[in-house]
């Protein structure tokens, strides 16, 4: 494979975000990269792909910045490009957790945990493992016995945490998420709201994980959810368990898609056959839609979709 695609986070000041957004966009064109990275006065966050040498590049010079010195990248190797463009965009916060008084994870993180010390600790009798992605991401693969917050996005995990103590009371807690910039302030957060005895966090999160030559991400069933146009990459690599299922019939799946109803969008689980056979909607609603996705895609005749709702109306009575 000749290409990669690289995934990192630094927490450090940023005096003026969207002027560094603009000449880092510049940058990252220049050498040919795309993706998309947020910068906030907190710090930068990112995912950009390219080829080995570009990524070289990159990668070096991020490492010689000033302002980025000690910082990691996870890397995957690939066959292309994983997104269509470039984007870097300036944001007031690289993790909304929408709190009054927000985390500094320079001043307070959980304790760091290595892959391997992570394996060992997850199986303790006196710990949880709470993942503080979105639900989405849960449904395609996740820790053994993880704790799913019942929340549509990440900064409504602190309140469900709140309102669910009694799961983390006299308990070890463990957080994870994708890459690990999530847990280094939510982390952070329950040790300031005094949850659980002790609260450690993956370092490096899931996509380090995978990739540690001993633990060889066992005890992780399913795929990782990515944020670019793979969506999920393996993770495992002892035993593949598949724990995500179709919207529509709950078979096993890992495949996504979104809704073909620009208006809704949702993300979806679904075999290719359930998409033909729902126009690519994850309701009849969505099916129906005017401007439907997947119908314009396919070049679908009227004929064609009023049949297919017709027998879906059918069905749901």
């Amino acid at each position: 494979m000749n290409y990669r695609v690289l995934l990192y986070y630094f927490y450090t000041k940023i005096d003026d975000p969207a002027e560094f957004a603009a000449e880092h966009l510049e940058t990252c064109k220049s050498m040919n990269l795309k993706g998309r990275i947020l910068v906030a006065h907190e710090g930068i966050n990112g995912t950009v792909s390219g080829t080995i040498e570009d990524t070289n590049a990159y990668m070096d010079y991020m490492k010689n910045h000033p302002l980025f010195d000690g910082i990691v990248f996870k890397i995957d190797e690939a066959e292309g490009h994983a997104f269509k463009k470039m984007h870097c965009r300036p944001r007031p916060e690289l993790v909304n957790l929408s709190l009054e008084d927000d985390v500094n994870p320079h001043e307070v993180t959980g304790r760091y945990l290595t892959p391997q010390e992570f394996f060992e600790e997850m199986q303790r009798e006196d710990t949880v493992v709470l993942d503080v992605r979105n639900t989405y991401e849960y449904d395609v693969g996740h820790f053994r016995g993880a704790i799913r917050p019942e929340v549509e996005t990440f900064r409504d995990t602190p309140q469900w945490v709140r309102d669910n103590k009694e799961l983390f009371e006299g308990k070890r807690v463990l957080t994870y998420c994708t890459g690990g910039i999530r847990c280094e302030k939510f982390s952070g957060w329950l040790k300031r709201e005094g949850i659980g005895e002790d609260v450690g966090q993956l370092h490096g999160g899931i996509a380090t994980y995978g990739k540690d030559p001993v633990v060889k991400g066992q005890l992780w069933d399913g795929q990782m959810y990515v944020f670019d146009e793979r969506l999920t990459v393996p993770v495992n690599k002892v035993e593949h368990v598949v724990v995500g299922r179709d919207h529509f019939d709950g078979t096993p799946c890992e495949r996504y898609i979104n809704c073909a109803n620009p208006e809704c969008n949702k993300q979806i689980l679904c075999s290719e056959e359930n998409e033909r056979e729902h126009l690519g909607g994850c309701t009849i609603e969505c099916s129906k839609h005017e401007r439907n996705r997947y119908v314009a895609k396919h070049n679908l005749s009227k004929e064609f979709v009023d049949a297919q709702i017709a027998k879906l109306e059918q069905v749901a009575k």
